[in-house]
């Protein structure tokens, strides 16, 4: 965080300064965890379902913190501390986190969708670090606390900023877009995800939208263009369409698959024409890529820089991550979260895997609503009808997934628990194999890729 005055966060935040003091100290640091308290930060008490921050303000100041915002005011006020009332503490990040971004004149790029959202961050984060010094959201740092406090860690050395953003609830893209103010907004695709929430995908369609309720009007709009809801969308703003389509402006073409050793492509623009190397599997990755291409060549870099960000992209965590053993045994680590079109775009990248033997690991999908049989389902009858070997299906929901893949002819083993499934799972990746490890971020399968490296 730039230091901040007591004065500067109390106007930003709208709060009034109930204990002002002449020498006031100036705040560079915002912690919502009274655990993980920095000494001289401001600590902002977060109010939850089962938790109210207000309850460990005393914990914070004495761990260090020099004063809080707090919508509920201690009894008792230290002298050596600082303490600015606000109506609502959410609310207040928001304000904080806004005026921060006010202090950066640079270009801000906000990313939202179904699927991918993550690796479209750090694909542009790659294309766009080939020239400028990029911010990007740390890890899954995408919901009303995550993105504030990734604003408020702007820093002077950066020259472009790259937000993700996520929802499950209408409002919520609304209400990050008003601390973001995007010059460049973009829509990876729409699917099933929180459709338990929103609805339908025609719901889901609109809560995305809420994107270019913030875009700058002079901003440029950046889409899917194979998407066909994405396709109905036609907004007041420069728009660019990225896809296969011959409608696209940014175009896909030459894709080749390479399995794990990753894609090649040619992206095509009214510009140039930019051909990739994707150092990661499936042949979604082009999607990622030719959105990059859209966003660099809108702030303006060379063709050079943008092939060479391209093959330097490496994934985030648990996203189709390779890790490779002896005896060509090769786990396709994907675990971070799922979703009926990522775990399509996982299966068939294990399809495409040369291996002797391919192995899916799947576990729950969550918020699907009344789509949750049937989406389960259907992944066990798409693993079968790609010539998946074996299904592992682990929780409650997945056991739709094993009789999808039975029932299309497959061959698939069920299991209440990870816990329960380890021992299989670690049989099954035997020499010559590729296993897909798979399932909603809530099921942790990330567990299962750390039993599985440990001991292999």
């Amino acid at each position: 965080m730039q230091p901040m005055t007591v004065q500067e966060i109390a106007a930003a935040a709208k709060g009034v300064w109930k204990n002002p003091r002449a020498d006031a100290p100036v705040v560079s640091a915002v912690s919502t965890d009274s655990r993980r308290v920095q000494s001289g930060c401001l600590f902002i008490p977060w109010v939850g379902e089962r938790f109210d921050g207000h309850d460990f303000i005393g914990q914070a100041l004495e761990a260090g913190a020099a004063g809080c915002l707090c919508a509920r005011l201690p009894s008792t006020l230290r002298p050596d501390k600082f303490y600015i009332q606000v109506p609502d503490t959410r609310l207040a990040l928001r304000d904080l986190a806004s005026a921060c971004r006010d202090r950066f004149p640079i270009p801000f790029v906000q990313i939202t969708g179904s699927v991918g959202k993550t690796t479209t961050k750090e694909m542009i984060s790659a294309v766009l670090g080939a020239r400028l010094r990029v911010y990007k959201t740390p890890e899954n740092f995408n919901n009303d606390i995550g993105t504030p406090l990734t604003l408020l860690g702007l820093a002077p050395e950066h020259q472009a900023a790259v937000i993700e953003t996520g929802m499950n609830h209408f409002g919520e893209i609304r209400y990050l877009g008003e601390m973001v103010r995007p010059d460049i907004a973009v829509i990876s695709n729409i699917g099933d995800a929180h459709v338990e929430f929103l609805g339908s995908r025609e719901g889901i369609l609109r809560a995305k939208c809420e994107i270019l309720e913030n875009l700058k009007p002079e901003g440029l709009l950046v889409l899917n263009g194979d998407d066909a809801l994405l396709d109905t969308v036609h907004a007041p703003f420069r728009t660019v369409r990225c896809g296969q389509s011959e409608q696209c402006q940014v175009r896909i073409t030459e894709l080749s698959d390479h399995g794990v050793e990753g894609i090649t492509c040619a992206v095509t623009t009214e510009k140039d024409v930019y051909r990739l190397t994707i150092p990661a599997p499936g042949e979604h990755m082009a999607y990622s890529a030719s959105m990059a291409v859209a966003v660099a060549e809108e702030l303006g870099l060379s063709r050079e820089e943008i092939v060479r960000g391209v093959a330097d992209y490496r994934p985030a965590g648990s996203r189709m991550r390779v890790v490779r053993l002896g005896s060509q045994r090769v786990i396709l680590d994907d675990c971070y979260n799922a979703n009926p079109q990522s775990v399509t775009a996982a299966l068939e990248v294990l399809a495409k895997t040369e291996r002797g033997r391919r192995v899916a690991v799947l576990g729950d999908m969550g918020e699907l609503g009344d789509l949750t049989e049937q989406a389960h389902y259907n992944m066990g009858a798409l693993a079968a009808m790609l010539g998946v070997d074996l299904v592992v299906a682990i929780g409650k929901k997945a056991a739709r997934i094993a009789d999808g893949a039975v029932e299309s002819g497959g061959d698939a083993v069920h299991f209440a628990t990870k816990e329960e499934a380890l021992p299989e799972v670690r049989a099954q990746l035997g020499p010559d194999t590729a296993m897909l490890v798979k399932a909603s971020h809530a099921m942790r399968f990330d567990w299962l890729v750390e039993q599985l490296e440990e001991s292999l």
